[in-house]
């Protein structure tokens, strides 16, 4: 199974990276995780250096947007169990460190094992506009990947749900990654 989480990484001089990131969870397990992070990737070398991360479980889709839109500076809370962060805003986090890599010359897998779990507060569910969201996020990281028209095509789509059930902080997240697409386009 496939989750969507913010993967908080730290670099050699405690200087923390946030990043949203589909991890890996075997089937069964609750303590063990993929983590595959393209290369180049912040994420992939300070996880390598450190060798530790923090997953986070987060409903504000904002977060997912911010990060990759430029805004990366989310309020954080130092990790319980290991030298990592947490995000303020996460409803539950997981401390992992790693065990194992799996070398590849574009994504390498490395298999993480939870130290530490915390729930902060209850997981009420997505809407659907935090849906849309989260796979327009999905969409924008894949730009250059993707031809446009077809990620184009899914936005379009997903429009519907957010125009039916957004409030303000989903409209605002929106609104960062709608302007990543027109700079892709100015730039394209």
């Amino acid at each position: 199974m496939i989750q969507e989480t913010i993967v908080i990484t730290q670099n050699r001089f405690g200087l923390a990276h946030i990043a949203p990131m589909g991890i890996y969870t075997p089937s069964g397990s609750q303590d063990d995780f993929i983590i595959l992070p393209f290369r180049p990737s912040t994420t992939l070398n300070n996880l390598l250096a450190s060798k530790t991360a923090v997953i986070n479980y987060c409903d504000d889709v904002r977060v997912f947007a911010g990060c990759l839109t430029g805004r990366r500076d989310w309020p954080l809370t130092p990790a319980e169990k290991i030298n990592g962060q947490v995000l303020d805003c996460a409803l539950a986090h997981t401390e992992v460190e790693l065990v194992r890599i799996e070398d590849d010359e574009t994504r390498p897998k490395l298999f993480c094992k939870a130290v530490h779990n915390v729930n902060h507060a209850p997981f009420k569910g997505f809407n659907r506009a935090q849906y849309s969201v989260l796979e327009a996020a999905i969409l924008i990281s894949r730009l250059g990947r993707i031809p446009l028209e077809k990620i184009q095509a899914e936005i379009d789509y997903l429009r519907i749900g957010l125009e039916k059930t957004a409030g303000d902080r989903e409209l605002e997240a929106w609104s960062w990654l709608m302007a990543a697409i027109e700079n892709f386009e100015e730039d394209a």
